[in-house]
């Protein structure tokens, strides 16, 4: 199936067409008449197609043309509502866009919906002023369908994307022993698979991206931010809460309370001649348990993090631990107890001197150097979780996350934001901790507002030297989770200090992943007008329905588009001329083979919803 790449509209924004459109007619005087065409438009305008809270700094860009460039910002009837003039060169893009401009437009603080107008620029797409919870509520309802849509097992949504029940044999699966790879993690060495034990119930969760594998770190990182959202954000509703819960009941069945086994992955995605993997078909979920379907993805393997009652990958053991953690601060009597109890049991069994970390096997999948972070992360959210219930245990678990927290910062493994590292989530939660009361080295709360800012600053120094001012690494894998990464510590560094230092770069960050990017496309389906029409997701794929609220990698290194998937069983799709705009060594392709750069995943869009989330407030 071929998507057309021109933009949906709304009614809103048809009007705003049909406005524009009358104004430029009635300005077609003198040259209309003698039928000679006015020049097409030599730039183009790039803004937030999600829009702009009312309070805060607004920036687009226009890239292509140059001089004093004149813009105006046009309402619904076609009326100006503001006029400015570019302002400095921020770079130059690409051959054909050597000159890249900002626009600010901050003075805007009327809600509405718009559209900028530049001098020798094609019209901006609609964007609007409003709240945050206008503006982003409906979008963490989106990102709420998408895990919808994720859903695996018998509980799934029909009305989402045409689901069927997929995957029942999951609950009598056979645990299998750790799988060997190679160096690359692109082989597996195992001749056959060895089973070690079994049946045990892995049914449920969500599939973890465009595929059907089920990991234990990205849903427990998914779930736990999925858990902020609920409960820090006005805009958490009852199908956020459902979502959580999904997530929870999915994460409970891969923790074996009694025996102290964390299971780590349900199905395998890389293997060999003999073993036949999730990731060498294209299918709907539901075919791999019909008739004749290969007996690998009928009885998918289970594995363990470790074996049971050994101490746990303490990335693993802490992300997973503070999901239960965050579930007994969300949820009231015995049912929190219960959570923090088994919180508190798998935080024990963290290895705290791990030789290697598990995340998925092949590690390749999700490669992560950090875990000093999930134990600081687990150790403040049984914190709160205990000062809420009253447990005895709490001073204990405060003094270990601010031990975890030191040990995080004298690391050489520090980062920003995303399912690598958590870092900037335990920072601002245990500044929260410390300042209702908790006992800790008192230059604690600096140093953890202070590294904060670190993950703020690093951003900004790469942000400052790009034309679009993007504080990810957009050459690398997950630009756009990493760049709501950066919105969200933005957000989170305002909460803790209550200065406004990085609200205008955290907003850039927001803009940047919502459509102010040379592609001129949002990386979240559905938001704005402009948004990936044909990800590499199986479901979609072949049933032809949108996959709102998934968040996609976005642009990539141009140099690893080398090889595209593609099977005899995938529709075609291709969408949007994007190539013109690839520039500085990126490429965006919106193409379903296109892995790199459009296939969605739980762990992207849970951190884009906490982005909208936080920002709602």
């Amino acid at each position: 199936m071929i998507f057309s790449s021109r933009s949906c509209q709304t009614p809103a924004m048809s009007k705003l067409a049909l406005s524009l459109a009358a104004v430029l007619l009635a300005a077609c005087t003198t040259a209309c008449v003698s039928h000679v065409s006015a020049p097409p438009p030599t730039g183009f305008v790039r803004v937030d197609q999600v829009g702009y809270r009312a309070d805060e700094a607004k920036h687009a860009f226009l890239m292509g043309t140059s001089g004093d460039t004149t813009f105006h910002v046009v309402d619904e009837s076609g009326r100006k509502v503001f006029a400015g003039v570019a302002g400095p060169r921020t770079g130059d893009w690409n051959e054909e866009f050597a000159t890249v401009r900002a626009l600010d437009f901050s003075a805007l603080t009327t809600p509405g919906s718009y559209r900028i107008l530049a001098t020798g620029a094609a019209p901006s797409p609609v964007f609007r002023v409003g709240s945050g919870a206008e503006l982003f509520g409906t979008q963490v309802a989106a990102n709420v369908r998408f895990f919808q849509a994720q859903r695996d097992g018998a509980n799934v949504l029909p009305s989402t994307v045409n689901r069927k029940p997929s995957h029942l044999n999951d609950a009598t699966a056979t645990v299998y022993a750790v799988p060997r790879y190679d160096e690359s993690g692109g082989e597996l060495l195992d001749e056959r698979l060895t089973p070690v034990g079994g049946p045990v119930d892995v049914a449920g969760g969500w599939f973890d991206a465009g595929d059907f594998l089920k990991f234990t770190h990205t849903a427990a990182y998914s779930t736990a931010l999925l858990l902020l959202a609920q409960r820090d954000a006005p805009v958490a509703g009852p199908g956020l809460a459902a979502e959580t819960r999904h997530g929870m009941a999915w994460l409970d069945k891969m923790w074996d309370d009694k025996t102290g086994t964390l299971y780590s992955q349900v199905g395998i995605g890389a293997g060999n001649e003999n073993v036949r993997t999730d990731h060498d078909v294209w299918r709907l979920p539901e075919a791999d348990e019909a008739p004749g379907a290969d007996p690998m993805l009928a009885r998918r393997p289970v594995f363990r993090a470790a074996d049971p009652g050994k101490p746990i990958s303490p990335n693993l053991a802490g992300k997973v631990a503070a999901a239960f953690a965050l579930t007994a601060q969300t949820t009231t009597g015995d049912a929190a107890r219960r959570a923090l109890d088994k919180a508190a049991k798998m935080y024990e069994l963290a290895d705290r001197e791990p030789d290697a970390l598990v995340t998925a096997y092949p590690h390749a999948f999700y490669p992560e150097a950090s875990w000093q972070d999930d134990l600081e992360f687990a150790a403040t959210e049984l914190a709160l979780a205990g000062k809420a219930l009253g447990d005895p245990r709490t001073d204990g678990w405060v003094r270990d996350a601010g031990h975890w927290a030191t040990a995080y910062l004298s690391s050489d493994t520090r980062g920003t934001l995303g399912v690598g590292d958590v870092s900037a989530l335990a920072h601002a939660d245990l500044v929260k901790l410390l300042d209702g009361g908790g006992t800790a080295v008192e230059t604690t709360r600096d140093r953890l507002t202070g590294d904060l800012a670190r993950q703020l600053d690093d951003g900004r120094t790469r942000a400052d030297r790009d034309p679009f001012r993007a504080g990810a690494d957009y050459l690398e894998f997950d630009a756009v989770p990493h760049t709501f990464g950066l919105a969200t510590t933005a957000l989170l560094h305002q909460q803790t200090t209550k200065n406004d230092t990085y609200a205008a770069f955290g907003t850039q960050q927001r803009n940047w992943a919502l459509g102010a990017n040379a592609w001129g496309s949002s990386f979240v389906i559905g938001a704005g007008s402009v948004y990936p029409r044909c990800p590499e997701h199986q479901v979609t794929n072949l049933t032809g329905q949108q996959l709102t609220g998934a968040a996609v990698n976005g642009p990539n290194g141009a140099n690893r588009f080398a090889e595209l998937n593609r099977f005899p069983t995938m529709r075609p799709c291709v969408a949007g001329d994007f190539a013109r705009f690839d520039g500085h060594g990126a490429r965006f392709l919106d193409d379903v083979g296109a892995w790199q750069s459009v296939e969605p995943a739980d762990d992207f869009t849970a951190t884009a919803l906490l982005t909208f989330a936080l920002a709602s407030r």
